[in-house]
């Protein structure tokens, strides 16, 4: 364990110290918006970063899912950027994901409605174009992921000279996704003297050795922090054999418990087979995961908060970039292989102090990695077992074909497709595979989004969609979005 001696921790707040957000003496324009939004109390994370964010000092915090630490870096930043002059840009954000930079331009968006502050989102997956723009144009921040933000830096437009703010945030997912050596290169890029706030839901050995190096006298917070599911999150196991796993869960769900769920599945191969499970016996569902284009994980996402899916499956690579109001339900279909995993896929449901369900199905192969979750939380989990559901029923079909069954369909594919374009250019008939069976038409060739021999291998979090390492696409926002939704708790946003 990593022990720092960054100055005095600010004591938490608790239920029983009520503070408004008023009291913090944000900009008015702010505090307009924040009222808007349904924000009357800071969150314990937000009451304790943002005053000493406020009095200029760096920021060293562990934060968990769901505690609010969005608004804990990006309200002393606009607070301070209200004094200063349109045209530069002064904040820059690092994120991990295209769902969590994207998330965090709607949050600023909302939340600085009545100021004159603009925002952009810089990652992978569409042109670089609009992104370009917003550098040329000097929006006030730019939230971006570290790979696309690298590939705008090897050009002469993206110079950040005059960057007075510095955000990492969900930096040990950024370690787990191997993005440690780009933050390392953007540092470079960067001016030496700036404020700096640096987050992350936990502090391993690379991680404090990173902050030591860009911290000044920080302010510490959370540090001797347990990762801990939030309080108001209700978990239980399940208990079933590996192959009645989707029947179980499509039975939790035709109970009526279950009004909607995110579903966190171990490979992209095992998303896209239960996606399509539950379509077929009638269940709106769609999947995420990084073999989707920006296109179409956007689409999902929105199709899930507005409710035109009811069921939203994920790999990892959503677990911090998923911010759904009032989420009721998580689902992990599949035991994640370390603890932390668990815990940041569960926070998903029961943000900002609201309540919610976390249901894991565990086949006897994941047993182990169920009782260290148990001992990271300190905590035994209930076992539930579902009433009149068939525990021996006779399986149908498989979700996941093994990997050495996919890579031969593949290769066979690939023999036909040889044989078919050698027969072609000599005006011979098709010659056999080497099965002994003749090629198949390739009509009859499934889609690649449709093919049930997709790719199995464990997703890392951002990649896919034609874009850069750092996972995302999009230049984001100009545009800014305000009102009252009515909500009455406290911010949710991180």
């Amino acid at each position: 364990m990593i022990t720092f001696q960054l100055g005095k921790q600010r004591p938490l707040l608790t239920s029983e110290h009520p503070v408004a957000f008023v009291s913090l003496k944000l900009h008015a324009s702010l505090q307009r918006g924040l009222k808007e939004l349904g924000f009357t109390r800071p969150t314990p994370i937000q009451l304790d970063a943002i005053p000493p964010a406020l009095e200029g000092r760096d920021l060293l915090a562990c934060a968990q899912t769901g505690s609010g630490k969005t608004l804990a870096f990006l309200l002393p930043i606009l607070h301070h950027l209200m004094e200063e002059k349109r045209g530069v840009t002064r904040g820059l954000v690092i994120t991990p994901t295209r769902e969590l930079a994207a998330q965090i331009v709607e949050d600023l968006n909302e939340v600085a409605v009545h100021t004159p502050l603009t925002a952009a989102a810089v990652f992978g997956g569409m042109g670089m174009g609009p992104q370009e723009h917003a550098f040329r144009t000097g929006v006030d921040v730019i939230i971006a992921t570290p790979g696309r933000l690298l590939d705008h830096f090897r050009q002469p437009y993206a110079k950040l000279a005059h960057l007075q703010y510095l955000v990492l945030d969900e930096a040990d997912r950024m370690l787990d996704m191997g993005f440690l050596p780009d933050i390392k290169r953007i540092l470079k890029h960067l001016p030496p003297r700036k404020q700096t706030l640096f987050f992350s839901a936990t502090m391993p050995g690379p991680i404090g050795a990173l902050a030591r190096e860009m911290l000044k006298n920080p302010a510490s917070i959370n540090l001797e922090r347990r990762s801990q599911p939030a309080v108001g999150i209700t978990q239980a196991v399940y208990p079933v054999h590996q192959e009645l796993k989707s029947a179980l869960f499509l039975a939790l769900l035709q109970r009526g418990d279950m009004k909607e769920a995110l579903v966190f599945t171990r490979t992209k191969h095992r998303a896209n087979r239960l996606a399509e499970f539950l379509v077929k016996k009638g269940v709106k569902a769609e999947r995420i995961h990084g073999n989707r284009s920006q296109a179409q994980r956007t689409a999902a996402l929105k199709g899930f908060k507005d409710g035109t899916y009811r069921v939203l499956v994920a790999t990892d690579i959503a677990a911090r970039g998923i911010d759904v109001e009032a989420l009721g339900h998580v689902v992990n279909f599949d035991v994640p292989n370390v603890p932390d995993d668990y815990i940041h896929r569960v926070g998903r449901t029961a943000r900002a102090e609201l309540t919610g369900e976390a249901f894991t199905l565990v086949s006897p192969a994941e047993e182990e990695e169920l009782r260290a979750i148990e001992k990271a939380i300190s905590k035994r989990l209930p076992r539930v077992t579902v009433p009149d559901f068939d525990y021996n029923a006779k399986i149908e079909g498989r979700l996941e074909i093994p990997l050495a069954e996919r890579i031969a369909v593949i290769r066979a594919k690939k023999a036909d497709d040889r044989a078919r374009a050698a027969a072609k250019k000599g005006g011979r008939p098709s010659a056999p595979t080497r099965s002994g069976t003749k090629p198949s038409s390739p009509r009859s060739a499934p889609r690649r989004d449709d093919s049930p021999y997709g790719s199995g291998s464990p997703e890392r979090g951002g990649g896919a969609g034609g874009g850069s390492r750092s996972g995302g696409s999009g230049a984001g926002g100009g545009s800014r979005r305000g009102g009252g939704r009515g909500r009455s708790g406290p911010s949710s946003r991180g």
